[in-house]
C-alpha cells in the first residue's frame, strides 16, 4: 500500500472496459478519477492535482494528442502517459514531440500500467531508497579500498567511485546521506595527503612507470600519440574543472560524440593557473620555465593575474622541442561566446591539424562565488556547483562548436589544468609581505606555521619550483584548510569558510579530467 495516495486520472472514452484496471490501481492503494472525454479531462485538471494521467488516443471530441496539448498549458509537470491501438510511427512522434511522459500500445496488462506509475511518479522516492541501500552496502568496501590504496591508479579508482556516489546521492532525497558521504571524502582525502607527502618529491625525479602523468607530460603522452596517427585534434582546456563538473557536463557534450577515454591526470603542485598551466602548455616543470624560456615567466608576488601570458609561445616551443610540424590554432578567451560568435575561429579549428582553446568560465564561476553572495546562492553546495557548471555549458556555445567539429571528423581532447575544493578550516600562518595572497599555498621568506598542519617543501628545487630567493620555501594546505594571516584572522576566517580554493593537496584538486572524444 501506499504511504501517500498517488491520485490518477485515466481519460477514456471506453471506461466500461477499464473496470478490472480501475480495481487492481485501487487495491494497490492509488486513488483513480476517471473521464469518457477530452473536454470533462481537461475541467478535471483545472480544478483537481492529479500525479499522473492516463490518456487514450482515439477518442471522439477533443483527440488524445488534442487533449494533451490542453493539459499541457494548464499544467506541465503531470507526467501523461499516451495510449493508443496504433503503433503509426508519425503518431509515436507528435505524441513523443507533445512531451508525454510514456506510451502504451493496446491491449495494455496491469502491469504495464503500475510499472509506468512507478517509473514516473515513484521513481524519486525508489531510486533514493535504492541509492541510499546499495551505498549503505559500498560504504564499507571504499573504505577499505582507501586505506590500502598504494598506486596512482588505486587513487584514481577511488576518487571515481566517490564522485559516483556523491552524485547519486546528490539526486536522492535522503540529505541524512549527505553528511555520510563527505565524511567518507574527508577520509579519502587524508589519506591522499598522506599519499601525496610521501610520494611527490620522487615523481619528479625520474619518469618511473609508478609515476603519473603529470602537468607537463599532458601534450607527451594523450595529445602527441593521437597527432601522430594523423588525426585532426582539437584540445579544449576548460579552466578549474574538476571530475565531478566534467561528468556532469559529459551528457551534454556527448551529443555528437562518444568517449574514446575516460581519464584523469595529476596536477603538480601548487594546483594554480600559474604552475599548472605554463608547465602544460610548456611541457616544463615551473623551474625549467623560468630557466629555459626566462622572458615567458613572471615571478609569483603578492599581485594576482597576468602570469599566462605566453601560454602559446610555451606551447609552440613544445612543439618545436618535440620535432613537430603540425599547424597549430591557439585561442585564449574569458567566455565560450567570445570566440565562438566566429565563423573564422571555427574555420580555422577545422583547417589545423592542432587547435587549442582554453576558456577560464568556470575558474570566474569559482572566484565569483566567493566574492559575490548570489553566486554563493546559487551554488551553495557541491551539487548546485556541478549544476551552475553545467548550465554555463548549456548556453555557452561549446554544443555548437562540437556538432560542427563532429561534423568535421575533428578528435577533441576536453581537459583542465587543476581542480578546487571547497575549504572550512583555517589554518594560521605567518609571512612576510612579499609572501604570495594564494589562500592554498604560500611561497615566502621566514614563513611561520605548524609543520603539522601542511606539506613543506624547504627546498624549491627539489619539486622543480622556482624560488624567488635563497631562502624561500613553499607549503601547501591539505584537505579542507585554507591559510590566513593573524590579522583580522576571525574575519577572513570566517569570509573564506566554505568557499572553494586551489592551489594544495586534495582529490578535488589534483586528480583531474583528460577525457578524449571521438565523433559519432
Amino acid at each position: 500500500m501506499q504511504t501517500k495516495s498517488i491520485k490518477i486520472l485515466w481519460v477514456d472514452d471506453e471506461m466500461d472496459l477499464l473496470k478490472p484496471y480501475i480495481i487492481f490501481l485501487e487495491k494497490k492503494g492509488y486513488d483513480v478519477a476517471t473521464a469518457t472525454n477530452g473536454s470533462d479531462a481537461i475541467d478535471l485538471v483545472k480544478n483537481n492535482a492529479y500525479d499522473i494521467i492516463f490518456l487514450d488516443e482515439n477518442m471522439p471530441g477533443f483527440s488524445g494528442l488534442e487533449t494533451l496539448t490542453r493539459i499541457k498549458e494548464i499544467n506541465n509537470i503531470i507526467p501523461v502517459v499516451m495510449i493508443t491501438k496504433s503503433e503509426e510511427e508519425s503518431i509515436m512522434d507528435e505524441a513523443i514531440g507533445s512531451r508525454m511522459a510514456d506510451y502504451l500500445i493496446k491491449p495494455v496488462k496491469p502491469n504495464q500500467i503500475l510499472l509506468s506509475i512507478k517509473k514516473n511518479v515513484e521513481n524519486k522516492e525508489l531510486v533514493t531508497k535504492k541509492t541510499t541501500s546499495a551505498y549503505q552496502m559500498e560504504f564499507s568496501k571504499l573504505g577499505m579500498q582507501i586505506n590500502d590504496s598504494f598506486s596512482i591508479s588505486d587513487w584514481k579508482e577511488v576518487y571515481r567511485k566517490l564522485v559516483f556516489w556523491e552524485m547519486e546521492l546528490s539526486n536522492s532525497d535522503d540529505k541524512a546521506m549527505d553528511d555520510v558521504i563527505l565524511f567518507q571524502k574527508n577520509e579519502a582525502n587524508q589519506a591522499f595527503n598522506r599519499f601525496v607527502k610521501k610520494n611527490y618529491l620522487d615523481w619528479l625525479k625520474t619518469e618511473k612507470e609508478e609515476r603519473p602523468i603529470l602537468s607537463p607530460d599532458l601534450f607527451r603522452k594523450k595529445i602527441f600519440p593521437l597527432l601522430d596517427k594523423k588525426m585532426k585534434v582539437f584540445v579544449l582546456l576548460i579552466d578549474n574543472l574538476r571530475y565531478d563538473q566534467w561528468r556532469a557536463i559529459s551528457p551534454l557534450m556527448c551529443e555528437n560524440y562518444s568517449i574514446a577515454s575516460d581519464d584523469m591526470y595529476f596536477s603538480i603542485l601548487p594546483t594554480a593557473t600559474m604552475y599548472a598551466r605554463n608547465s602544460i602548455f610548456a611541457g616544463l616543470m615551473p623551474a625549467d620555465i623560468k630557466k629555459i624560456h626566462p622572458n615567458c615567466w613572471d615571478d609569483d608576488d603578492n599581485e594576482e593575474g597576468g602570469k599566462n601570458n605566453f601560454e602559446e609561445e610555451l606551447l609552440t616551443k613544445q612543439l618545436i622541442r618535440n620535432g613537430r610540424k603540425e599547424k597549430l590554432y591557439f585561442e585564449k578567451m574569458t567566455t565560450a561566446k567570445q570566440g565562438l560568435k566566429s565563423n573564422e575561429s571555427i574555420s580555422q579549428i577545422i583547417h589545423s591539424d592542432l587547435s587549442v582553446m582554453v576558456i577560464n568560465s568556470i575558474d570566474m564561476i569559482s572566484h565569483a562565488r566567493t566574492e559575490m553572495n548570489m553566486i554563493k546562492e546559487l551554488a551553495g553546495n557541491e551539487a548546485a556547483y556541478r549544476a551552475l557548471s553545467a548550465n554555463w555549458f548549456q548556453h555557452s556555445g561549446l554544443k555548437e562548436l562540437l556538432k560542427e567539429l563532429s561534423n568535421n571528423n575533428v578528435e577533441v581532447i576536453v581537459t583542465t589544468d587543476h581542480g578546487t575544493i571547497k575549504v572550512n578550516n583555517a589554518v594560521k600562518v605567518i609571512g612576510e609581505k612579499s609572501t604570495n595572497s594564494n589562500l592554498r599555498y604560500k611561497l615566502g621568506r621566514n614563513l611561520n606555521y605548524n609543520p603539522k598542519e601542511v606539506f613543506e617543501i624547504r627546498k624549491p628545487e627539489d619539486a622543480r619550483l622556482p624560488s624567488p630567493n635563497l631562502s624561500s620555501s613553499y607549503i601547501f594546505a591539505m584537505n579542507q584548510d585554507f591559510f590566513v594571516y593573524p590579522n583580522n584572522l576571525n574575519y577572513f576566517a570566517n569570509f573564506y569558510k566554505n568557499s572553494f580554493q586551489h592551489g594544495g593537496i586534495s582529490m578535488e584538486e589534483m586528480i583531474i579530467p583528460v577525457i578524449q572524444l571521438h565523433p559519432r
